[in-house]
């Protein structure tokens, strides 16, 4: 096994930093990886944002509800951005471009480029020994989020990530098993398998280290569906120029 893939299965999510900043080297590497992700047709649709100003990261912590958003090594904020794409065209080729820009499609593609330059940066900054957190719960008020950033049209934010140097050493988190997730040629049923997977995660909430629990998997999916959250979301992203064909 080799040095990337045991990087790889060793991941978990890190909640507390050390109060160190990450040094200009260690940011570069990090950005210089996330670029060099797969990206759609070559668009290299998503911009990332480093928040290095005290009170955006307080802004920011706000709306998460989480403090490692402001206490970490370097906090970015990872946007689909088709705003560049357009950014040298007369207004007769921007009429042109227009509905196709913001299909569903160049929707999918901007998240997508942002989520695999993200996994980059992830890998890349656990390879230097350095804890990520990714942070959907920015997009507890993602208008908010926008306003902050002063992103134009045609660029939205999609989540955070909080590196640093990490504080904790939180046991990892069991997955489901590949049998649940990777089916040959075909979709397979598979609800025995995550019945086992239940019976798992319960063990592992009830003896871990930290925040002991009883809970399972689907539990805790029947929860986070039973309850609707961040129903603003779909009008931010259409009034940005987003998914609205």
């Amino acid at each position: 096994m080799n040095e990337t893939i045991k990087t790889l299965l060793n991941h978990r999510s890190i909640r507390e930093f050390k109060n160190t900043k990450l040094t200009n080297e260690q940011v570069n590497c990090i950005i210089q990886s996330a670029q060099q992700a797969s990206t759609s047709s070559y668009m290299m649709a998503y911009t990332i944002i480093g928040v290095t100003d005290p009170q955006i990261k307080a802004a920011l912590a706000e709306v998460s509800g989480q403090s490692y958003v402001k206490n970490n090594g370097h906090l970015l904020v990872f946007c689909a951005d088709l705003h560049r794409q357009t950014h040298t065209a007369s207004q007769e080729m921007f009429n042109q471009m227009i509905e196709n820009l913001e299909n569903s499609e160049h929707f999918l593609v901007s998240a997508i480029d942002a989520a695999l330059a993200a996994q980059n940066a992830a890998i890349a900054a656990e390879s230097m020994g350095l804890g990520i957190c990714y942070l959907g719960s920015l997009r507890n008020d993602l208008a908010r989020v926008d306003e902050l950033l002063s992103l134009p049209q045609h660029v939205i934010p999609l989540f955070g990530m909080a590196v640093g140097v990490p504080a904790h050493q939180p046991e990892r988190k069991p997955r489901l098993p590949k049998s649940a997730v990777y089916f040959e040629n075909k979709y397979e049923a598979h609800d025995d398998i995550v019945q086992a997977f239940d019976d798992k995660i319960a063990s592992y909430y009830q003896t871990r280290s930290e925040n002991s629990r009883k809970d399972t998997w689907t539990a805790q999916m029947h929860r986070r569906f039973s309850k609707t959250i961040r129903m603003d979301v779909t009008d931010l992203v259409q009034k940005k120029g987003f998914n609205k064909r």
